[in-house]
């Protein structure tokens, strides 16, 4: 038989599944691994936990299937975005711990660039806002606090990668120094219109040319996997940042489409086709798909924290055992309370991006329990979603942004509870397709499609399947008095006193 293995390296687990030729699952293997906050604000990750995870998952899943590698007909890659890594070109060693995309160190080097006036610049090239979240600020202080770093980066020593890169450069042994035009437009180093590397940007935030990776398309050719990590070599065909993949895993294809994977954190993606649409209402402009040298565009809304506030509740406050434990607590909640959390646990994303302001909790009282904590964390996931969709239909003109139907997708989408509520609150309905691993399953597609394993666009989009449709049944009073009082909430946070 003939598989396609799919590598999802995410923010708190590595999963590989290996997929048969009609897109359905053979086998999935899965590996958490450690978060790292040494200070308010930093996230890091040991970048030897992302490669071994990322290899022990692939192998369990080759093995679960009865594949050897003769059966892979190609790899595909996708990855948590804007996490940073700088390694040693000779040795492969990694300068420290890797710089996750949640990490707000670098928050004053973007405001004093912000102050000086530099962002409609860096907006106008690359799309995107000067925040923290993205990955040049990243570089420059890696390459500024670790001894020797920066000179060895000017002498061509060193290699910066995102989590893409750095998975394929152990993949093939240090041969390959790649990334793809969907993660190398997440750097605020990459002109997403003339697809390079701009110099201007470069040199704005101090980072040598001599540390970026060669840019690909997301579908074609990135090496073969050194023969001594799965007996022969595979050849490596796909690469997408995770939001991309997943909105080729859902085949929103065409203009209008919007996807919203729910993860540690919430990214819709809306596809704008060849335009790339410059927002107005700060979200960000990024490549959905590179395939033929041919850029396709979105307008992206990214929200820091969606499922991490469940993990806050289990692991933080210690009220449930498990994740699923908030879907079980939530419906016994007092309606008559009306508890906001706003997560802002390392800032609030689009469309506010405010990296200084912390979370908080409103509407306490002497008889709110667990039941209306795990409400609030699964509404404020909801309310965000909200907040993403009215920004990108304001900024996407054409009528059919206001009637697409919402394809969602990540861990929290099996909250039955959860997608009613966000269908209730969007008074839009919302469709959880038959696979939820879109993610991987985009990043399989894209490499089995470079190798011919799989149909072009048209065929696999004739493929997605509908598990569920939620559709809204919350009265517009109730809504218009949940979504009233979130945005007091958020407005109390960002503004103290009003």
């Amino acid at each position: 038989m003939t598989f396609v293995l799919g590598i999802d390296q995410g923010t708190t687990s590595s999963r590989a599944l290996v997929f048969r030729t009609d897109i359905s699952i053979a086998a999935s293997a899965h590996q958490e691994f450690s978060q790292h906050f040494p200070a308010s604000g930093w996230v890091e990750h040991e970048p030897e936990d992302l490669w071994k995870t990322t290899l022990a998952t692939c192998r369990a899943a080759m093995e679960k299937a009865g594949a050897i590698a003769k059966d892979i007909a190609a790899i595909g890659i996708t990855n948590q975005r804007e996490t940073t890594l700088i390694w040693d070109r000779k040795t492969g060693q990694a300068l420290g711990r890797a710089i996750v995309w949640q990490d707000r160190r670098t928050a004053n080097v973007c405001a004093k660039l912000k102050a000086e006036g530099f962002e409609p610049l860096v907006a106008a090239k690359t799309g995107l806002l000067l925040d923290p979240y993205f990955s040049a600020t990243k570089i420059a202080w890696i390459l500024d606090s670790i001894s020797g770093a920066r000179a060895r980066s000017e002498r061509g020593e060193l290699a910066f990668g995102t989590v893409d890169t750095w998975i394929l450069w152990k993949l093939t042994g240090g041969k390959v120094h790649a990334t793809d035009a969907t993660n190398a437009s997440r750097t605020l180093l990459y002109d997403i219109h003339k697809g390079r590397w701009d110099d201007d940007l470069l040199k704005l935030f101090d980072v040598p040319r001599a540390l970026m990776p060669e840019v690909r398309d997301s579908s074609g050719p990135f090496g073969t996997t050194a023969p001594e990590l799965f007996g022969t070599p595979i050849a490596i065909t796909g690469i997408a940042g995770d939001q991309q993949a997943a909105t080729v895993g859902q085949a929103c294809f065409a203009p209008g489409m919007i996807k919203s994977t729910y993860g540690t954190g919430c990214f819709a993606l809306l596809n704008t086709g060849t335009s790339a649409v410059a927002s107005k209402n700060k979200l960000l402009t990024t490549i959905a798909y590179q395939i033929g040298g041919k850029r396709t565009y979105a307008l992206e809304g990214s929200i820091f924290i969606a499922g991490a506030a469940v993990q806050w509740l289990r692991d933080g406050l210690g009220i449930i055992k498990t994740a699923k434990g908030s879907d079980a607590l939530a419906p016994d909640a007092d309606p008559a309370q009306d508890v906001y959390l706003v997560p802002a646990f390392v800032g609030l994303g689009a469309p506010y991006w405010n990296p200084d302001v912390r979370g908080a909790l409103f509407g306490l009282t002497r008889g709110t329990g667990p039941a209306e904590l795990a409400r609030a964390a699964l509404e404020s996931v909801c309310f965000q979603t909200s907040d993403l969709l009215r920004a990108m239909q304001a900024d996407w003109q054409e009528s059919a942004a206001a009637k697409t139907v919402l394809r969602v997708d990540g861990g929290m989408v099996a909250s039955d509870w959860t997608m009613q509520r966000l269908a209730d609150l969007l008074d839009a309905p919302v469709d959880r397709p038959q696979i939820l691993e879109t993610t991987v399953l985009g990043a399989a597609y894209l490499a089995g499609l470079a190798a011919g394993v799989y149909p072009g666009f048209e065929q696999f989009s004739g493929s997605w399947r509908l598990q569920r449709r939620f559709m809204p049944q919350m009265d517009e009073a109730t809504r218009a008095r949940k979504l009233a009082g979130w945005k007091d909430a958020v407005g109390r946070l960002i503004q103290p006193g009003t």
